[in-house]
């Protein structure tokens, strides 16, 4: 907690700690209101909650509010008859075993549909066939998950990051999955009826927004979330029309017009969140940046782009050290469902086990999910036990202790930017305008509000690069740099990135 407060940030999203069978790392949730015992107790929670208050953190709850755990008290009533007071609170269609109610697969694979033999019925689930879907139409089961918010309020939750909240209007039997008819309707009772009576950051997880739905989403009123998760950029480098697992390279122009788009449209009608990183996603700094030879200046460089944009940034952990993907040797070593069932499903329809596992190094999300780093020590200092999960090698020399006694280390550059973002307006009110749209090497933008005019550039590549921009700027105040020393002249070196501004206009 204390490392967290030196780093300056003011909240932390805990992925689910809810008690869970793990079938996927704890988004299968069997009991909302009770702690996964192998995180700790209740009471350690409570306490969580009263350190973080006292050093002026807020803890934001990821909350999965689409499905549950198959094995939750209200799925196992369902299953006991048709005529069950719980049955309704899921999603169920008659029909014959191995004839599914419609051709639809699940996010993970394979069906989306399970057979019930006892009941001979379906049930649908968009993810895990251990994480069946709630039936929202049901308003038992939206006031049942209300109360649960309410009550993790009442317990000192300072938020909540809510789980593909986008999905939770299905209506399968039309295969709509996303942005269902009803899902604003559903979104504004839940807000009223929660989050606005607190005082609460929420983000809502949209995989299929666009600009015009986020400005439902994040409306300044405050009707649904503060904000929302697109994903249009991270998924940039993926081949059209294929699956995450085919990857194409990073297109720079295409990422610079998308992620001005966000900007411009939002301004002043809604709020982005700023991020590359999550536990879903593999590190950025192996996937668009250089984890070997640049690690440092690549890692700090697509932070400072992200930084200076206008919305709320998150940081995923071990993301401020520069912690990258890892590689492990075979698919034995993986725990993540995706990344199994992906492997298995290929491997049926031809693939050499070589492809698959490159496509696993660059795409499964255990990428993300390997121990935090703290230090050399055996298990990077995360455990003196066995850890859950192995430990990416390289934990030896990029970990926090190594971190916070350098001070020119990425951790110190992170902090820099958030210390600059808080006492700097501009960084908030700012409007954003971007500059060489064209450009396939440099990403660079403006951000000015009544007092200040802020240049952003950076260099996407490992070669030095000309930017006649620094030409125009040389007059300007260096707020922020990743490069210990002077450039040469209008000169962007590998991955270098650089805040100018001036101020009093």
């Amino acid at each position: 907690m204390d490392y967290l407060k030196k780093l300056g940030i003011d909240a932390i999203w805990l992925s689910p700690v809810y008690r869970s069978p793990q079938d996927d790392n704890g988004y299968d949730i069997s009991d909302y209101q009770d702690i996964e015992p192998m995180f700790g107790t209740m009471e350690d929670m409570e306490q969580l909650f009263a350190e973080a208050k006292k050093r002026g953190i807020r803890i934001m709850m990821d909350l999965v509010l689409n499905h549950t755990s198959d094995e939750h008290r209200w799925f196992l009533e369902a299953k006991k008859s048709k005529d069950n007071p719980y049955h309704d609170y899921y999603v169920w269609r008659d029909g014959e075993e191995g004839i599914y109610p419609n051709d639809m697969n699940s996010a993970f694979g394979g069906p989306a549909w399970e057979w019930v033999p006892e009941l001979g019925q379906y049930y649908f689930h968009q993810f895990s066939v251990k994480q069946p879907d709630l039936n929202w139409e049901n308003p038992k089961v939206r006031r049942e998950l209300y109360d649960m918010i309410l009550w993790w309020m009442e317990k000192g939750a300072g938020g909540f990051r809510l789980d593909v909240i986008d999905q939770i209007a299905k209506e399968p039997d039309l295969k709509i999955t996303n942005n269902g008819p009803k899902l604003h309707e559903f979104l504004r009772e839940l807000s009223r009826e929660t989050f606005q009576k607190g005082d609460m950051i929420t983000v809502g997880e949209a995989w299929g927004a666009t600009p015009e739905i986020a400005k439902k989403y994040s409306n300044p009123d405050g009707s649904e979330f503060s904000m929302v998760f697109q994903f249009e950029h991270i998924m940039l480098d993926q081949e059209e029309g294929k699956e995450k697992w085919d990857t194409i390279p990073l297109n720079l122009v295409k990422l610079k017009k998308c992620l001005a788009k966000w900007q411009n449209t939002l301004y002043q009608t809604g709020w982005n969140s700023l991020f590359m990183n999550n536990h879903d996603l593999p590190r950025i700094v192996s996937r668009w940046g250089n984890d070997g030879k640049y690690r440092k200046e690549s890692a700090t460089m697509l932070a400072t782009m992200l930084h200076g944009m206008q919305g709320t940034p998150y940081i995923y952990q071990g993301e401020e050290l520069g912690m990258t993907n890892v590689q492990f040797d075979s698919i034995e070593e993986y725990e993540d469902i995706e990344t199994l069932n992906m492997y298995k499903e290929r491997l049926e329809k031809g693939y050499q086990p070589e492809e698959i596992m490159q496509s696993i190094y660059a795409r499964s999300r255990d990428n993300a999910r390997t121990p935090m780093q703290w230090s050399g020590d055996e298990n990077g200092g995360f455990t003196t036990g066995e850890p859950w999960f192995a430990v990416n090698p390289n934990y030896t020399r990029i970990n926090a202790k190594e971190a916070l006694e350098d001070e020119n280390s990425v951790f110190y550059y992170y902090q820099k930017l958030i210390r600059l973002r808080k006492e700097n307006p501009v960084f908030v009110n700012g409007k954003f305008e971007l500059l060489l749209p064209e450009d396939e090497r440099i990403f660079a933008y403006t951000r000015t509000d009544e007092h200040t005019k802020m240049l952003v550039c950076t260099n996407f590549t490992d070669e030095k690069v000309s930017c006649p921009l620094l030409d125009e700027w040389k007059a300007g105040e260096v707020w922020i740099r990743n490069y210990e020393d002077d450039r040469e002249g209008n000169i962007l070196r590998p991955y270098e990135a650089v805040i100018i501004a001036f101020t009093g206009k």
